[in-house]
């Protein structure tokens, strides 16, 4: 039995990523940081908890220590380092913070493996975010496109797919960096403008809230559903040689049109609904992004299977029965 441990397991990816290794027949090691409400810890587990091949532990990006004690206790195959302060505009409120957990925290990550278990395949969550508004010619992003983040998260990714690549060239291990787009799910946490669309028009519908209040509505990116890219991390490590992937839909969409779709399925009306506010805008704006996983494709075999209008139409159904479902 394989064993894998997994950073940021109670994460959206993390909770898709667990479910899709324990029907692999993997025992799956998480690791959590400790929260003080301890249901939030394992919400997005509850599929899963009490499997008998999943095993969790408390540890920390921060605590090169607590990093150890956890790898020498598991020795585990192969390590998906999930774990990150993930949201952009947050990123610009704590910088610091982002640096040392999305940047920093993989340089630790990555020194406790080289010096207990260097021989487990690793898998890093790069993100479509390092490039910034740099855009090849014909619209796309891909492997080879310069690296130009536009924010402290972006950055900090940058770092962490860097030094991922200078470890892996430097002491001959097995580390392949995701560049993943952004991906979705009724999983994702509801101050990202997807989910955050789909709750709040629900609630609007629901006679809960009166008005969707949102940043840059020209914005456009390419929306991917999260069960679809664990699979591909998983691929990555099973081929033969580390490297690096971009994995993407290869449509862009914008937050107008997200709030378009999601508004015309609930018969809502936008001019009566939909505002604006300075306040959700980036200090430095990303405008585009629309990924090329051609090389993904051909070499793993990897290929998206949900669309942007099934993966929005099972939020909205997610929160309609969130709000509708009397357990609630």
């Amino acid at each position: 039995m394989k064993k894998a441990l997994i950073t940021g397991i109670n994460g959206q990816d993390g909770s898709y990523l667990t479910e899709f290794l324990l029907d692999k027949g993997y025992e799956v090691w998480g690791i959590l940081k400790r929260n003080s409400v301890s249901e939030n810890q394992t919400y997005r587990l509850q599929s899963v908890y009490g499997h008998p091949h999943l095993k969790l532990e408390y540890a920390d990006l921060l605590d090169m220590a607590s990093l150890v004690r956890v790898l020498q206790l598991v020795q585990p195959d192969e390590i998906y380092n999930l774990a990150a302060q993930s949201h952009v505009r947050i990123s610009f409120d704590q910088p610091l913070y982002t640096a040392e957990i999305t940047g920093l925290g993989t340089l630790r990550l990555l020194e406790a493996v080289r010096l207990i278990c260097p021989s487990a395949k690793i898998y890093q969550a790069s993100s479509s975010e390092m490039f910034g508004n740099n855009i090849d010619e014909d619209g796309f992003q891909r492997e080879t496109t310069a690296l130009h983040p536009v924010s402290p998260y972006g950055c900090a990714k940058v770092f962490s797919h860097n030094i991922c690549k200078n470890y892996r060239n430097a002491y001959g291990m097995f580390i392949s960096n995701g560049i993943l787009f952004n991906h979705e799910s009724p999983r994702r946490g509801s101050n990202f403008v997807t989910n955050k669309v789909a709750k709040e028009a629900v609630r609007i519908k629901l006679g809960k809230a009166d008005h969707l209040v949102l940043g840059n509505l020209e914005a456009t990116r390419d929306w991917g559903h999260a069960k679809d890219y664990v699979q591909a991390m998983w691929m990555m490590l099973q081929h033969d040689q580390a490297d690096d992937f971009v994995c993407a839909t290869g449509k862009s969409h914008s937050v107008q049109y997200l709030v378009d779709y999601v508004f015309q399925r609930l018969g809502l009306d936008k001019e009566k609904h939909l505002k604006t506010d300075q306040k959700f805008y980036r200090p430095e704006e990303l405008k585009d992004l629309k990924g090329d996983a051609s090389k993904a494709k051909r070499i793993l075999g990897w290929q998206p299977s949900i669309s942007f209008e099934q993966m929005m139409d099972e939020m909205v159904d997610y929160w309609m029965e969130f709000y509708q479902n009397p357990q609630w």
